[in-house]
C-alpha cells in the first residue's frame, strides 16, 4: 500500500468576501495556482491506504503508521521536505496523483507497465511478490495448481487481482471475490468464506505472524515485483528529491533499521 503535500492554492477561500476588485484578484490567484504547487511551498500530501500492514496501518489512536510511512518521513528529513499523510482508498490513488489532489502515493504500490503509462515511480525500495495464503488447517491446497474450483479473494485494483484474473480466465481458479482492502479479504479467509487469498508476500507474511496457526503461505512466489513511491508525470524535481532521499536513507543505515523493525517477525 505516500508522502508529500505540495501545498495547493487557498485563494478561493480567501476571496469569498470583499469588493469586486478584490474578488477578481482572488480569482486570478486561484487560476494561477491551478495545476499543483512546486517543491518548497509547504507540506507534500501523501496518499496511502492504511489497511496494508506492515507498510501502512493505523495505531490505537488512529495515527497512520507503518514501514512506508517511516521510510517516507526519513526521506523527507534527509532532503528537507515536509510530508502530510492522507488515508484514502487504494483504487483512488492513481487518479488523485494524476489530478493533482495528492503529490505522492505511498501504499505498497507495485511498479507495473500499466501504471508506468499513467504515473511515474521512484527508484524501487523493496522487492515483493505474489503468494497464495490459505487457512492454517487447510490440507487440500499446496500451491496455485490446487486452486481449480476454489474461491479466491483479492484486493481490488492490485497486482494480486490482475494475476488472479489471468488464472480465472485460464480456468485455474473457481471464482474470484474482490474486496476493498486486504484486511477484509484475510478476514473472509479466517471465517472460511473463501479458500485462498492471493496477495503480496510481505503483507501476507505480516498476517501470518498476526494470526499464528490460522493462516499460512503455500507454494512458491507466483510473480515478483517491486514497490516504488508514485508521482505524477512531469514532476522531475520531486522525483529526483525522493530518489536522492532513498539513497541517503539507505547509506545511513536507517533503511536497514526499518526493515528489521517491521519485517523481522514476519519472515517465514
Amino acid at each position: 500500500m505516500y508522502f508529500f503535500k505540495f501545498g495547493n492554492s487557498t485563494g478561493v477561500k480567501r476571496a469569498k468576501r470583499g469588493l469586486l476588485g478584490l474578488c477578481l484578484a482572488g480569482l486570478c490567484m486561484v487560476l494561477s495556482g491551478c495545476g499543483g504547487s512546486s517543491e518548497g511551498e509547504g507540506a507534500l500530501v501523501v496518499g496511502t491506504e492504511a489497511t496494508y500492514p506492515p507498510f501502512e496501518m493505523t495505531d490505537d489512536a488512529g495515527n497512520i503508521i507503518g514501514f512506508d510511512i517511516d521510510l517516507l518521513k526519513a526521506v523527507a528529513r534527509a532532503t528537507g521536505l515536509e510530508v502530510e499523510f492522507r488515508d484514502m482508498d487504494f483504487d483512488s490513488l492513481v487518479p488523485a496523483i494524476q489530478g493533482g489532489n495528492i503529490d505522492i502515493g505511498a501504499s505498497g504500490m507495485s511498479i507495473t507497465p500499466l501504471r508506468l503509462k499513467q504515473i511515474d515511480f521512484s527508484d524501487p525500495y523493496i522487492e515483493a511478490g505474489l503468494v497464495v495464503a490459505v487457512g492454517g488447517s487447510s490440507q487440500g491446497i499446496t500451491g496455485v495448481d490446487d486452486l481449480k474450483g476454489k474461491r479466491v479473494a483479492v484486493q481490488q485494483g492490485t497486482t494480486g487481482a490482475a494475476k488472479s484474473e489471468e488464472l480465472l480466465a485460464a480456468g485455474k481458479i473457481g471464482s474470484l471475490k474482490y474486496f476493498p482492502n486486504v484486511s477484509v479479504a484475510m478476514m473472509e479467509l479466517l471465517n472460511g468464506a473463501v479458500d485462498a487469498v492471493i496477495n503480496d508476500k510481505p503483507v501476507t507474511q505480516a498476517f501470518v505472524a498476526k494470526h499464528p496457526g490460522k493462516i499460512k503461505i503455500v507454494g512458491g512466489t507466483l510473480a515478483s515485483d517491486e514497490y516504488g513511491f508514485a508521482i505524477a508525470k512531469g514532476r522531475e524535481e520531486l522525483l529526483s528529491q525522493i530518489n536522492e532521499g532513498l539513497r541517503l536513507v539507505k547509506e545511513s543505515g536507517e533503511f536497514d533499521a526499518l526493515i528489521a523493525k517491521y519485517f523481522s517477525s514476519a519472515e517465514e
